[in-house]
Order: C-alpha cells, then sequence, then structure tokens
C-alpha cells in the first residue's frame, strides 16, 4: 500500500491482555483527492455490531470482533490466525476535517471518508483587472 501523507498508521497493537491474542491489523487502501481522502479496510467476519471507531483529537482508531458461526463438533485441526480482534490506530493529519468523518460497511470492507479541513482544499482565485 503507498500510505497518503494525510493519514499515517501508527502501527500500534494491543498486548491482547485477557483476549486471544495480538489483533489483527486489517489491511487498508487509501486513496487521497482534492476534497479528502477514503480509507478502505478489510475486516472480514466482522459484524457491524462488533466495529468500533472512535476519533480522540488526531487519532483515529478501528477495532473489531469476528463473529464467525462454527458447528460445535468443528475443529480447526491447523489455524494460522488465532485472533479474533482486528486493530489499527492511525494519526490523522491537521489538514483532514475528523469531525465530518462518515463511515459505511459492506461485505467485510470498512469505509471511511475523510474530508479535508475547508482551509486545506483547493480554492481557486479570481484575479482582478484594473
Amino acid at each position: 500500500m503507498n500510505q497518503s501523507s494525510a493519514v499515517k498508521s501508527q502501527d500500534k497493537r494491543g498486548n491482547g491482555a485477557g483476549q486471544d491474542a495480538i489483533p489483527l491489523m486489517p489491511p487498508v487502501d487509501v486513496i487521497e483527492d482534492s476534497t479528502g481522502i477514503t480509507l478502505y479496510a478489510d475486516m472480514p467476519g466482522v459484524p457491524k455490531d462488533q466495529l468500533n471507531l472512535n476519533v480522540e483529537g488526531d487519532v483515529l482508531s478501528i477495532e473489531g470482533t469476528v463473529s464467525i458461526a462454527m458447528p460445535q463438533a468443528m475443529q480447526a485441526s491447523y489455524a494460522e490466525v488465532n485472533s479474533s480482534q482486528f486493530r489499527r490506530v492511525f494519526t490523522l493529519s491537521k489538514e483532514l476535517d475528523a469531525g465530518k468523518i462518515s463511515a459505511e460497511f459492506a461485505q467485510g470492507v470498512l469505509k471511511l471518508r475523510i474530508p479535508k479541513a475547508q482551509h486545506a482544499q483547493p480554492r481557486r482565485i479570481e484575479v482582478r483587472a484594473n
């Protein structure tokens, strides 16, 4: 992923205390345009009610708990993924308006739209002639 300068991943993971294991870091794509950024985070198996988004200051955190129904008699004979938690934290640029973040979640993909603050948006300057 080519990471935008408008949003930087802090790559901080929890210690897993009291949980299954270290949370998984969901892969993200960040697309920047003239009016803001769009962030896509893959979080398969997370139901909407187990998704938690928070903004505190310039820090955006994304968390989710995987909930996949398994038949009682079924047990994995081998599993590379042992965590049922997703967690990723980003530091937002001052150019972004954290108060206007919108979110959509469909088919395991979280889409966040974070607009640029008014002062950071491109504007046309009128030139007057005398």
